[in-house]
């Protein structure tokens, strides 16, 4: 079993999503189980199925959950030493060189990653290219719209 890293936000959420799946949805299909069986007949039963694929999806999730915080290598950024180079967990500010816009990633584990926050996983085309890199360093990823070109402005540890 490899070790998963996560940043402490990171585990935090994941706890929480397993804390309401646990507390909240479990026990609500559970209910609406056996509100379904309580309708008769189960083998033309709509509800029955869905309420019981529905289950199966929260129990996948809860065990998905425990064994990824049984692998959780919690990295915490601002207790590490700091470094200049990019490490998992640190903020990235890059420069796109082909258009001059600045954007701002943090490199995150897989259950962490959103697009539209700004955090890639570590091991995306972007972030294998950004660990072990320093400011003012230049990058290159193949991205599906071609090769794109980034300088490093900025790291931080926060």
């Amino acid at each position: 079993m490899d070790k998963e890293p996560i940043t402490v936000e990171g585990l935090e959420k994941i706890k929480k999503e397993l804390k309401e799946l646990k507390n909240i949805k479990r026990p609500k299909i559970i209910a609406a189980i056996a509100e379904a069986r309580a309708h008769g007949d189960l083998k033309e039963n709509a509800e029955y199925h869905a309420a019981k694929e529905e289950q199966a999806k929260i129990e996948g999730r809860v065990i998905e959950i425990n064994d990824l915080i049984a692998r959780a290598n919690v990295i915490d950024v601002t207790k590490l030493e700091k470094k200049e180079n990019v490490i998992f967990g640190s903020t990235v500010s890059v420069v796109d060189l082909g258009s001059s816009q600045k954007k701002t990633y943090k490199i995150v584990g897989k259950d962490e990653a959103d697009i539209k926050k700004n955090y890639i996983y570590f091991k995306s085309p972007i972030g294998k290219s950004l660990i072990g890199k320093k400011k003012k360093e230049m990058i290159s990823v193949s991205t599906p719209s071609g090769e794109k070109n980034f300088e490093i402005i900025d790291v931080k540890y926060i």
